[in-house]
């Protein structure tokens, strides 16, 4: 189990960015969370197997993720953190 924390820059709010990072979640089976900084950057912690994250992190990289041409990531800023205990995360979901 691996959990990565990921800071997007770009074009990534007000553009449908948080909806497409959950549906990536959920298709990969990956848990965590997504939320908007006040910079106007995108957060996320995205953990899973490791091939599963890695799938996750291909389809975000995409020159269109999840086929939304309004998303456009300049830049990934992405750390490796201890993991979470997997009882207390079942879900990928957005905070506020």
């Amino acid at each position: 189990m691996i959990r990565k924390h990921i800071i997007a820059h770009g074009r990534v709010q007000g553009v449908g960015m948080r909806f497409t990072v959950i549906g990536f979640a959920r298709k990969y089976h990956v848990t965590g969370w997504v939320r908007n900084l006040y910079d106007g950057t995108v957060e996320m912690e995205v953990q899973g197997a490791p091939h599963r994250v890695a799938l996750f992190m291909d389809e975000l990289t995409s020159r269109e993720p999840g086929g939304n041409r309004f998303i456009h990531i300049d830049n990934l800023d992405i750390s490796d953190i201890p993991p979470v205990n997997a009882t207390s995360e079942t879900d990928f979901n957005a905070r506020f």
